[in-house]
């Protein structure tokens, strides 16, 4: 099981090439995602109560499609005081880290003497999609909401499968209480993505979508990409870990299975290290450790996929595969690890040194666990405040800014074949 790979060796190339060019399983399952996006589209609240009733083995009527407040209310006060005190402490950590996020509108005094400018606008209305099939993900509650309300969104729902016999997991309606969310729905899957896109008599529709999801849910996104607004690629888990001989073989075989426990089978586990002893002591380390956690066995047979140990003949050339594999989470365990991290461009989130582990990101630390992945690293970020307002740019010129600005107004209209675009000026400089 996970045999070590060379960076450099002929045999190995094309492994390591399938490793930074993961292909995203998308497009394989568009065919069963569109059909059920325009269903709901057509037929509304009765669409999503039959898929939910298919997918999620949930019968639901129309009026139970929202969760109702007293439930809410409920879980709450029947939640543990030891987790309700952890949701707070998290909700404070993650308000911190966003609030120094926070944009601000700003003005200036153009050259031509116009002012100009940019206004922050937050957004109306959005929904945090909050997965909830092989576990209960309480913490993205916490990591979706809350830069939605330190942004000033005036609405934030959520919406989350049903469980058995239809009800929301308790922990997940506490979470949204400390938050303040008064607006969930039990619906998950592509049918939840299509009815917060479309809305339906039940399910008002909203300006934006975010929060992970399982390659359905990712896939609806991309395909309702225009009708609402998206945040970037958030799919199935993922971890490269950058280490030197240093590094404790069982601490980076700990951190390879805390991303195979999501059971989805599409997770990618990495470790990039210049020392082929680590190399094996983490393969044999895993083994011992899947012994040791019986909660791992459902997965065990999947762990070839996606798993890999790379060995690097240089610490430059591990950072290279680093950057070219853009993950969602890099861990650096090394020497000088501060150092190292600086030269690590692209990642969705870097955790650096050996007592930063990922599930730190992910449950408590502040930002966003909500971050890029499939290589969606090298060109988008993780979830923050800014993605939830508007940049509205402002153009206020006066008679004699206009002016100033006409000549280079005409001559790049007749450039471009728009002749009545300089008209527009022209009518007002020549009164």
């Amino acid at each position: 099981m996970m045999d070590i790979l060379r960076i450099g060796a002929p045999k190995d190339r094309k492994r390591l090439d399938g490793l930074v060019n993961r292909r995203s399983l998308e497009r394989d399952i568009e065919a069963w995602v569109r059909p059920i996006l325009e269903a709901v589209r057509r037929r509304g609240d009765a669409a999503v109560v039959e898929f939910t009733r298919k997918f999620d083995g949930v019968k639901l009527s129309a009026g139970r499609l929202r969760v109702a407040r007293r439930e809410i209310e409920a879980a709450l006060a029947s939640a543990s005081p030891k987790l309700v005190r952890a949701l707070q402490a998290v909700r404070r950590n993650v308000e911190a880290y966003h609030e120094r996020q926070r944009p601000t509108s700003w003005t200036m005094k153009g050259r031509s003497g116009a002012v100009l400018g940019e206004r922050i606008v937050p957004l109306r209305r959005v929904a945090v999609y909050v997965p909830g099939g092989v576990a209960p993900l309480v913490s993205t509650v916490l990591m979706g909401v809350v830069p939605a309300t330190v942004a000033g969104v005036g609405e934030v729902v959520v919406a989350t499968p049903p469980g058995k016999r239809g009800r929301v997991a308790p922990a997940i309606l506490a979470a949204c209480a400390v938050c303040g969310v008064e607006e969930v729905y039990r619906v998950g899957g592509a049918q939840a993505i299509a009815a917060l896109a479309y809305g339906t008599r039940r399910i008002p529709r909203v300006d934006k979508i975010i929060g992970p999801g399982n390659v359905f849910v990712m896939t609806a996104k991309k395909l309702v990409y225009g009708v609402v607004g998206l945040d970037a690629p958030y799919g199935p888990s993922e971890v490269l870990v950058l280490a030197d001989a240093t590094a404790d073989a069982s601490w980076v075989a700990a951190d390879i299975l805390s991303q195979a426990e999501h059971g989805t089978g599409h997770e990618f586990a990495v470790l990039v290290t210049t020392s082929k002893r680590l190399a094996a002591q983490v393969r044999a380390q895993i083994r011992s450790q899947l012994d040791e956690l019986p909660a791992l066995s459902r997965v065990r047979e999947r762990l070839e996929r996606g798993r890999a140990l790379v060995v690097a003949p240089s610490l430059p050339k591990a950072i290279d595969f680093v950057n070219a594999f853009a993950a969602e989470h890099v861990e650096i365990i090394a020497r000088n690890a501060r150092r190292l991290s600086a030269a690590v461009t692209n990642a969705g989130a870097i955790f650096i040194g050996p007592y930063s582990p990922v599930p730190v990101g992910d449950f408590a630390a502040g930002p966003s666990h909500c971050l890029p992945t499939g290589g969606a690293a090298r060109a988008f970020s993780g979830l923050s405040v800014q993605d939830f307002v508007k940049r509205v740019g402002t153009i206020e010129c006066s008679r004699a800014a206009l002016g100033k600005l006409a000549p280079l107004v005409e001559e790049l209209a007749e450039a471009e074949g728009l002749p009545a675009h300089a008209r527009a000026v022209q009518v007002r400089v020549k009164r």
